[in-house]
C-alpha cells in the first residue's frame, strides 16, 4: 500500500507543469479519554475509551486547487502496554473543486470533509471514534448562505461472514432570512446478507427523515455562537423477514451556545420510542446513539475549551444523558492537533493562528 501510494505521487510530480502544481500535506492527531457511567445494558455499557489517532495525508494539487489527489493512513491505537486493538485504515481520494461552489470527492476520504458533523441520532460517538473515513463518493454545493451535500458510504463489503452494508446521506442548511435557516437530514442505512447466507437471514432497511428549522443568533448577541434548532425525527425501519415497516416519530430540538472558552450543548427528543430494531441488529443497521431508543431523552454537554486556536483544540467535557430507563454521566478530555501546508505557510503569523477555532473531532 505504501509503495503504491509513493509511486502515484512520484508519477504526478513528474507531470509537465502546464500550470503550477503544489504538494499538499496535513497531519491530524488526536487523543481521547472518555469515561462512561450509568449504563444499563450492552447497548449503553459503563466503559472507558482511551486512545490516540494519527492521520497524516500527502498529495498533489493542480490548477490552483481545482484537482486534488491525496493519500495517507489513519492509525487508531487504544492506550495499553502493547499494540493490541490497533487499526490502520487507508485514506486515498480525489477531490474536484469548482469556483462556483461545487465539490466532488471520491475514494476513502476523512469525514472532516463534510460541512457539519452529523447529529448523534444519525452517527453516534462510538462510531465517530473508530470509523473516521467515508468510503465512497460525496458531492457538495457550498455557498456563504448555506450548503447541500449528498454522499454514499460503503461501510462493509459482503464476504462469507460479513454482511454488505452501506449508507446514503443527504444534509442541507440554508439561510432564508435574517437569523432564520431551513435544512435537515435524510439518511438511508442498508444491511444486506452474507455471500452464502442462511435461510433465516434477510435484508434490512432504516430510513431517517429529519427536517429542521434553525435560528442563528450568533451575530446578534455578545456570545461567540448561539443557535436553536427544532424539527421532526421520523425513523422508518424494516426487517424483510416480515416485510413490515415500523415508523416511530417524534420531536427533536437542539441548542448550542459558546462564550470564549465555555460551550453548552443540549439535545432533547420526545415522541415514540425510536430504533425498534436496534436490539436485533445493533450498529450494523442503526448508526445513531442507542440512548434514543426511548420515548424521552435529553443530552446536555458542558465543554471547556482549555486551549483553542486554529491548530489545537484541548477540551474537557461533562455529559449528562437522561431518558426513562437510564441516567448516564460521561467525563471526557480530548485534544486535537491539526496542521497542514496552508497553516505552515502562515506559521509566523501569530495573530492569524490565534484568531480562529479548530473544530473538535469528539
Amino acid at each position: 500500500m505504501r509503495n503504491w501510494l509513493l509511486a502515484i505521487l512520484t508519477l504526478l510530480l513528474c507531470i509537465p507543469p502546464l500550470e503550477a502544481q503544489e504538494v499538499e500535506w496535513s497531519v491530524d492527531a488526536s487523543v481521547l479519554f472518555n469515561n462512561r457511567e450509568g449504563g444499563q445494558d450492552s447497548s449503553t455499557p459503563d466503559q472507558t475509551n482511551l486512545f490516540t489517532r494519527l492521520a497524516p495525508e500527502i498529495g498533489i494539487s493542480m490548477f490552483n486547487g481545482e484537482h486534488v489527489l491525496k493519500g495517507g493512513v489513519v492509525w487508531y491505537q487504544p492506550m495499553n502496554d502493547n499494540l493490541q486493538g490497533y487499526k490502520v485504515l487507508p485514506t486515498l481520494y480525489y477531490r474536484y473543486n469548482r469556483n462556483d461552489g461545487w465539490h466532488l470527492t471520491a475514494g476513502m476520504m476523512p469525514r472532516t470533509l463534510m460541512v457539519e458533523r452529523q447529529p448523534t441520532y444519525l452517527w453516534c460517538d462510538s462510531l465517530n471514534y473508530c470509523q473516521p473515513n467515508l468510503r465512497g463518493i460525496m458531492a457538495q454545493f457550498i455557498k456563504p448562505a448555506g450548503f447541500a451535500e449528498i454522499a454514499v458510504d460503503w461501510r462493509q463489503m459482503q464476504t462469507e461472514r460479513k454482511r454488505e452494508a452501506f449508507t446514503f446521506m443527504f444534509n442541507t442548511d440554508w439561510r432564508i432570512h435574517g437569523p432564520l435557516r431551513l435544512g435537515g437530514h435524510l439518511q438511508y442505512n442498508h444491511l444486506a446478507m452474507t455471500r452464502h447466507h442462511i435461510e433465516e437471514q434477510h435484508v434490512n432497511d432504516n430510513v431517517l427523515v429529519n427536517p429542521m428549522v434553525t435560528v442563528d443568533l450568533s451575530r446578534r448577541t455578545p456570545l461567540d455562537s448561539l443557535r436553536f434548532a427544532a424539527g421532526a425525527l421520523i425513523d422508518m425501519e424494516r426487517d424483510r423477514s416480515t416485510d413490515k415497516w415500523e415508523s416511530p416519530a417524534g420531536f427533536v430540538a437542539t441548542a448550542t451556545a459558546r462564550w470564549r472558552w465555555l460551550q453548552l450543548d443540549e439535545t432533547f427528543y420526545t415522541g415514540q420510542e425510536l430504533m425498534p430494531l436496534y436490539t436485533k441488529f445493533g450498529s450494523q443497521l442503526i448508526l445513531g446513539d442507542p440512548y434514543f431508543h426511548s420515548k424521552t431523552y435529553s443530552r446536555t454537554d458542558l465543554t471547556f475549551h482549555i486551549v483553542s486556536n486554529r491548530f489545537v483544540d484541548l477540551t474537557g467535557a461533562l455529559s449528562l444523558h437522561v431518558n426513562e430507563h437510564i441516567t448516564g454521566f460521561w467525563q471526557q478530555i480530548a485534544c486535537r492537533f491539526y496542521i497542514d501546508s496552508n497553516l505552515w505557510k502562515r506559521r509566523h503569523d501569530k495573530d492569524y493562528l490565534r484568531s480562529g477555532h479548530l473544530a473538535p473531532l469528539y
